[in-house]
């Protein structure tokens, strides 16, 4: 052995020495999954009329839409209260849409905003202003009517009209709280007099505070403001807001809800800006909690303010929907239903096209996953076809249950009729 060792140290030595070389740092590979869905806390939205309970399906304007025997039917709160029941209810959702600018805050309702009973005053003032002077200059005009001698005739048919004027007049000037400035006698022929009732007028009706904030009782409504976009396109979208709050004066811990709902344009991957102003709040109310809803068709969106939002992977949302499945159905026997569907893009053409139309059957093992796709229920003639084979693979499950338990089920798929 020794032998062997002393032989062998020439060779090692003869070979060319190899320089030490810095390891090569690798790049960090981004393993992370992407967050597909986002778990929220959504609302059920339903309305109890004569002894049932529909769910609303729509909004336009600001009426409620319910379906009743496969017809549309407009339940508007104009003309009474309406019966909403609101369920707060988890909701897992695909993509959300995305809300910036974010913007709610007690406000004013229009007829009690600063800002119009500003106009309003200064309207009435100057429309009345006006109506003063053109009384006073007719005033002036009739005086020197009379007073012209030259005119003979003329004078009479003056004071006619000075007659009827000022019975025309009376009744006007009452109602803007003139008649014990106008009242006086010979307050037309005498210019300082006509402008001393003019000021007093003027302060008398309000213009000495042209901005009516006297008559404002305080907050009434509220406004909101936002921009929105989706990346999947919303057809026909609309906003639910849910306001609990305190009314000025109540019994402390009362707390009230104010629910408004209103339709909004279509949605989509380009930002559109939304102001929308609430009214029916009583006066200097406490706001204590607000909740902006999204619903498209029936369907409740998530946002990215949405209540108790949670972003999960595919892989997450599966395990979640599994589990409320599972859940939710104590000791029940069941099939395997659909419940997860990411497929290739050329499928709505096939189905567009009438390919892949018809009812195939499913493997699916307990975890949900799915095996093959086979055309009896009995799983003994299986389909060979590679982009249908891609077309399964993209679907999860919700697993055949025995007695509560995941088992291996069959599952019937028709593609053209999958909600996912």
């Amino acid at each position: 052995m020794l032998f062997a060792a002393a032989a062998l140290a020439p060779t090692l030595a003869a070979e060319p020495a190899v320089r030490s070389q810095p390891p090569t740092v690798m790049p960090p590979v981004d393993v992370t999954e992407a967050k597909t869905h986002t778990l929220f806390m959504g609302a059920d939205l339903d309305i109890n009329l004569d002894r049932d309970v529909y769910p609303i399906r729509n909004v336009v304007g600001s009426d409620w839409v319910i379906v009743i025997n496969n017809e549309n039917h407009e339940i508007s709160s104009k003309h009474g209260a309406v019966d909403l029941k609101i369920t707060p209810k988890l909701k897992l959702a695909e993509g959300e849409a995305t809300i910036v600018g974010f913007n709610r805050q007690p406000g004013y309702s229009w007829h009690n905003d600063p800002s119009v009973l500003l106009t309003v005053g200064l309207t009435n003032a100057g429309t009345l202003s006006q109506s003063l002077l053109e009384v006073a200059h007719d005033a002036q005009n009739t005086e020197d009517t009379i007073e012209n001698k030259a005119l003979a005739g003329a004078s009479t048919a003056a004071k006619s009209d000075q007659t009827f004027g000022e019975a025309g007049m009376m009744p006007n000037l009452q109602g803007n709280n003139l008649h014990a400035i106008t009242g006086a006698k010979g307050w037309q022929s005498n210019p300082t007099t006509r402008i001393q009732a003019q000021q007093a007028a003027a302060m008398a009706s309000g213009a000495a505070e042209p901005t009516g904030r006297l008559a404002t009782q305080g907050l009434d409504a509220m406004d909101v403001d936002f921009s929105i976009s989706s990346p999947k396109a919303l057809p026909e979208p609309y906003v639910v807001t849910i306001t609990r709050f305190h009314p000025a004066g109540s019994k402390p811990g009362a707390v009230q809800n104010l629910v408004y709902a209103r339709a909004l344009d279509p949605i989509g991957p380009v930002v559109t800006h939304v102001q929308i102003s609430e009214d029916g709040f009583p006066f200097n109310y406490e706001l204590i909690d607000f909740q902006l809803h999204l619903y498209d068709h029936g369907v409740e969106v998530a946002t990215n303010i949405a209540d108790k939002r949670v972003e999960l992977t595919r892989d997450e949302a599966f395990e979640y929907i599994k589990m409320e499945y599972v859940g939710a159905h104590p000791g029940a026997t069941l099939d395997p239903v659909p419940a997860l569907g990411k497929f290739p893009a050329q499928l709505p053409v096939y189905l567009h096209q009438g390919k892949y139309a018809g009812t195939f059957y499913v493997k699916v093992n307990k975890a949900g996953l799915p095996a093959a796709a086979y055309a009896d229920a009995e799983c003994r003639r299986r389909i060979d076809d590679p982009f249908l084979a891609s077309v399964v693979q993209g679907i999860w499950f919700k697993p055949a249950l025995a007695e509560g338990k995941p088992v291996v089920g069959v599952a019937a798929v028709n593609l053209g009729k999958l909600t996912l």
